[in-house]
Order: structure tokens, then C-alpha cells, then sequence
């Protein structure tokens, strides 16, 4: 006896079908999951810019003027 390939196929879905009852009812949804691990350590920044120069400091105070010396020759005996 010789079938053909669609008279097979057809056969095979229709037996399948008798088999196979109606799909129940959607299961319950699972369990969430554990949360994820820490991530790894960023990086180390970059150094920061040098700073800018300072002021320049205040001008000092004016210095006094030497006082005259006098030098007066012991006197004659």
C-alpha cells in the first residue's frame, strides 16, 4: 500500500488531534530572582590641575634713615 506524503501528514494531525485534549489553564508565574552581585570598584580619578600662583605679598614698610655721627677729637693737653 502506497500513501502519499500529504495523505500521511494528514492522517498523523488528525490522530494527534483525537489524542490530545484541550490546553488547561496557564500555570502560576514563577519566583523572581535573587538580585545581582555588586559591581567591581571604579577606576582611581585623574589628579587634579595645578593651582594658580599666588598674590604677590604686600610691600614693606620704608626703612628709616642712619642717623649722623659726630666724631669729636679728645682735646689737647
Amino acid at each position: 500500500m502506497n500513501y502519499s506524503i500529504p495523505a500521511v501528514v494528514l492522517l498523523a494531525t488528525l490522530a494527534l488531534g483525537a489524542c490530545t485534549g484541550p490546553m488547561g489553564p496557564q500555570g502560576n508565574q514563577g519566583n523572581t530572582g535573587n538580585p545581582g552581585k555588586t559591581g567591581m570598584q571604579g577606576m582611581t580619578g585623574d589628579t587634579g590641575s595645578t593651582g594658580n600662583t599666588g598674590d604677590t605679598g604686600a610691600t614693606g614698610v620704608p626703612g628709616k634713615s642712619g642717623g649722623t655721627i659726630v666724631v669729636v677729637p679728645p682735646p689737647a693737653q
